[in-house]
């Protein structure tokens, strides 16, 4: 696991979008911010059993203090990057609303060390490129805190949405990740799930924002 972010980085500063593909005239602007204590009952909202129909269903009360917990903690150890997605409407006169959630983490993929990338948008946002909009955020500051670290060893980020899961899927395409196949993974444990493999080269994305990695 990775342990929190160099010298010189400012870990938990908001992402903007700024992606491959525009959002139309008058959609609503969407930024991330870092996970907080306040997004507990964010947390709730998104635990429903529409909402967690294709990750094993809703979890427990307990279940769901301890992964709130994990994310508040995921940024001083460095575990886990979780952001809340907030969608500011300034031209409906509406305050910034929260729509859910998005994050990156570490782990490995055929033995390889990656990034991984999942996130969970509420009904009412969905269908608005707003799940698009916060994955760029999230893998561009990935992509940021990555080259401000200086750690070569994860180059690449995945996302891995289950075959049915045609949102997900075109979240993915959208965001410009390649689809990499078809493959099977334990989620949760126990339960076999098949789901397409898509993936970033996050050196590509710093040099498109900039912040380029001497990986040397």
């Amino acid at each position: 696991v990775d342990r929190g972010v160099g010298r010189g980085c400012r870990a938990g500063v908001p992402g903007r979008y700024a992606g491959p593909m525009s959002l139309s005239a008058g959609s609503p602007n969407v930024r991330i911010e870092p996970w907080s204590a306040a997004d507990e009952e964010l947390l709730a909202r998104l635990n429903t059993p529409e909402m967690m129909v294709h990750l094993g269903g809703p979890e427990t009360d307990e279940k769901l203090r301890r992964r709130h917990a994990r994310y508040l903690d995921g940024w001083r150890t460095g575990a886990a990057h979780v952001f809340r997605v907030v969608v500011v409407d300034a031209t409906a006169g509406r305050p910034p609303r929260s729509a859910g959630a998005v994050s990156c983490w570490p782990t490995t993929w055929h033995d390889d060390p990656v990034f991984e990338a999942g996130w969970s948008i509420l009904p009412e946002f969905q269908g608005l490129g707003v799940a698009t909009s916060a994955t760029v955020a999230a893998i561009r500051e990935t992509a940021r805190l990555r080259a401000c670290t200086g750690d070569g060893r994860r180059r690449h980020l995945h996302a891995f949405p289950k075959l049915e899961n045609i949102a997900s899927n075109g979240v993915c395409r959208k965001a410009g990740l390649t689809w990499g196949g078809e493959c099977e993974l334990e989620y949760p444990p126990g339960n076999l799930i098949r789901c397409n493999d898509w993936s970033v080269d996050l050196d590509t994305v710093a040099l498109e924002v900039g912040s380029v990695p001497d990986l040397s």
